[in-house]
Parts: structure tokens; C-alpha cells; sequence
């Protein structure tokens, strides 16, 4: 097991012990390091206030001050420590009324998710593991710390955050756990609809999604989300990872685009994908010549094909048939597309300007259909990508 990524964090936490406070490392390095998972974020906690920590250190950054983190910058590098606290009464299943600052690990750990988040290690990567987070790795276990009922009556999220867990690490849930959660599933209507997107974007993309939706499904938890709780997502199946983009592809092809999107609170950006997704498998599914897949290449790209075709074996177990694969294939695909005379109607040596003079006609509707026919005619090789073969193919093929 790689220690690698701790080593950067050891000196600045030698720093605050030699000011006589403890400090560990903590949370989800520590559990991915016993599963030998790339480490990308240290965690740090210290029996020391965030006074104590500002007064030890010389740079330093309130980001979270009043809930114990501040930022330290230590030779160079920032680094978030948190000191160790319980939390106060959940009132809206969200976020704690109060935090109360100790000096106890165990105290700190006990107010965590799941036992596999409730290790700590110090700076010899000794283990400290109050709630047995080692063993139910080695089982592959998802299990809360303490009462699974108290636990997901604090905070809903963390109904999520379990399925998105089993989802990543393919583990499995800890039946009196999975039984909270069911009874606890209506509560995520308290929480923003941010952060259930952002825990089910990453469910979505984990190995394990097959076991984690059928999860989903049993403790009908969509029916509780916005949007989501519009479409009969008890009939889907999903088997292989995929994004949240595909994800709402797929439901907009089984249901089509149902209202109140924008409650998602999606960016532009994932909602532009979307849809193009949804488009491009919706003509995809007319197509019936070369030169239709010519055209559909041009429009929409070999990347998109390519992760259309990955993703076949997904639209077709929903009864969304693609081309059949003699002709739609990545050989084929990749073939037709390298082949295309042109990329982009930026490079036909045509405009409007130049077609109302060769056709002496005014502006209007007919112009866009007539460039759209002589990007088509371009593509397919019908004519020349020759300014002068273009005005050639208008004349005896573009009536206005």
C-alpha cells in the first residue's frame, strides 16, 4: 500500500504536535489507502481549536472556521485541518444546530457515516479503528457508525452517500443499514437537489451501479427526488457505469424530455449534452442508407458514435434498437468518417451571399434549406467542394 500521498501532509502535522495537540489522518485517504485506491485528498484532524491552529501557525485561512477547518498554508502547500468536535441536534435531516469542539478522537470518529470513513492513522500509520471500518473493508461492507436510524435521520444525504459507496466499491450494505435507509428514503426531500446530483452523478459512474440502482429501486428513492420522480425508472436496468448525461439520455428516449428540468439545477453545459445525445440516437434510429450515416457522422461526430456504440448493449435491454451492427460499426463508423470530404460548413467556399447572386434572389427561408442541401451534396460527394462545382449542382438541383 502506497504511502506516498500521506508523506507531503507529515510535516505540518509534526508541526502541531510538537505544540502538544494531536492530529491525525483521517476519513476517506485513510480508507482508500487500505484499498489501495488512488489518494487524491488528505484529511487532517487535531485535537486543537482553530485558535489554537492560528496561533501556531503563520498563514493561515477561516474557510470553515466556525464548524473547526482552517486552511494552513505550510511550506507552499494548503492543507484543511479540522478539529475534532460532535454535533449538535439535526433538526431538517441536513446539517447539525451546532458543533461542539473536543479533544477525544474517538468522539470526532463517533459522529461519522459509515464505519470504512470512522479510521484515522497518525503520522506512523498506525490505525485507529474505534468502530471495525478494517474488517468490514475486508468484507466489503457498507455500515453505519452506531444506530443506522440516528444516523440517517441526521442527515439524509447520507442515504446517498451509502448507495454511491456500494456503487464505487462494490461492497455490499449491511442489512440493518439498508432497512434505515429504506425507512429514512422520504427524508431526501429536505435536502438540495445540488447535492443529490453531485453524490448521484458519481453513484452513477461507479462499478458496482448495477447492485447500487437495484438498491434505488428497492427503497424508491427517485420518487422522492424532483424531476427524477416523474418517470417510471422502476423498469430500467442499468449494468455498466454511465454519466449523468447518459443517464438522462436514456430517459428522455424511454419517456421523453419531462417538464421542470431546470429543478435539476444542471449546468447548460450537461443539459446542451443531453440533449444531443437524445437527438443523435433518435435519427440515429431512421437511418437506413450510407449516405444517411454519412450525413448523421457529419452532424454529430465519431466521438459521439463511438460512445453510442459502447452504450448499445444499454439502449437495446430498453428496447432503443441502433442500425444493425454489419453496418453500424466502429470499423464502418470510423471508416465513413475519415472519409468525409469536409468537417464543417465552414469549409464550403459558398455562402448566402454568393448564392442569392448566382440565383438572383432576395434573402429568405430557402437560403438556410439550400446551404443545408449543399453541405449534404458535399458530404455525400455529390459535387466538388469547388466554389465553382457548387454553383454548377445549385443550378440544376435547388429550387427557390
Amino acid at each position: 500500500m502506497s504511502k506516498t500521498a500521506f508523506y507531503d501532509a507529515i510535516p505540518v502535522m509534526e508541526h502541531i504536535s510538537k505544540h502538544g495537540f494531536e492530529a491525525y489522518f483521517v476519513g476517506g485517504a485513510v480508507r482508500d489507502y487500505y484499498l489501495q485506491r488512488d489518494i487524491h485528498d488528505i484529511d487532517i484532524a487535531t485535537s486543537a481549536t482553530p485558535d489554537e491552529i492560528e496561533a501556531i501557525f503563520e498563514h493561515t485561512i477561516p474557510v470553515g472556521k466556525d464548524h473547526g477547518t482552517i486552511n494552513v498554508v505550510f511550506e507552499g502547500d494548503n492543507y484543511e485541518i479540522t478539529t475534532f468536535r460532535t454535533e449538535g441536534d439535526y433538526d431538517d435531516h441536513r446539517r447539525p444546530n451546532d458543533v461542539q469542539f473536543v479533544r477525544s478522537l474517538y468522539e470526532d470518529v463517533a459522529r461519522r457515516d459509515f464505519t470504512i470513513n470512522a479510521m484515522a492513522m497518525d503520522t506512523s500509520f498506525k490505525l485507529y479503528d474505534y468502530f471495525e471500518g478494517r474488517h468490514d473493508l475486508t468484507a466489503g461492507l457498507i455500515r453505519t457508525v452506531g444506530d443506522p436510524n440516528l444516523r440517517f435521520a441526521e442527515d439524509a444525504l447520507r442515504i446517498i452517500r451509502g448507495l454511491r459507496f456500494q456503487s464505487q466499491l462494490n461492497f455490499e450494505i449491511d442489512p440493518n443499514t439498508f432497512e434505515a435507509m429504506r425507512n429514512a428514503a422520504s427524508d431526501i426531500a429536505y435536502l438540495s437537489i445540488e447535492r443529490i446530483i453531485a453524490e448521484l452523478d458519481k453513484l452513477l459512474k461507479g462499478s458496482g451501479i448495477e447492485k447500487a440502482f437495484s438498491a434505488i429501486q428497492s427503497i424508491n428513492l427517485l420518487a422522492h427526488v424532483p424531476y427524477f420522480n416523474q418517470y417510471q425508472w422502476q423498469t430500467l436496468s442499468l449494468s455498466e457505469p454511465l454519466t449523468l448525461v447518459q443517464f438522462l439520455a436514456l430517459l428522455y428516449l424511454l419517456e421523453g424530455k419531462k417538464a421542470h428540468i431546470k429543478t435539476l439545477k444542471l449546468s447548460n453545459q450537461t443539459l446542451k449534452e443531453a440533449d444531443v445525445l437524445y437527438s443523435a440516437v433518435s435519427e440515429l434510429q431512421s437511418i437506413q442508407s450510407k449516405r444517411d450515416l454519412q450525413i448523421w457522422l457529419y452532424d454529430y461526430g465519431i466521438t459521439l458514435a463511438q460512445t453510442i456504440l459502447d452504450l448499445r448493449p444499454l439502449f437495446q435491454n430498453h428496447g432503443i434498437m441502433l442500425p444493425s451492427p454489419l453496418f453500424f460499426n466502429a470499423t464502418s463508423v470510423h471508416s465513413l468518417y475519415e472519409q468525409l470530404p469536409i468537417r464543417s460548413r465552414k469549409e464550403i467556399p459558398i455562402d448566402g451571399k454568393v448564392l442569392m447572386e448566382v440565383l438572383q434572389q432576395p434573402s429568405g427561408p430557402w437560403l438556410k434549406q439550400a446551404l443545408r442541401k449543399i453541405e449534404c451534396a458535399v458530404i455525400t460527394q455529390e459535387t466538388l467542394n469547388t466554389q465553382s462545382d457548387i454553383i454548377e449542382w445549385v443550378k440544376l438541383n435547388v429550387e427557390v
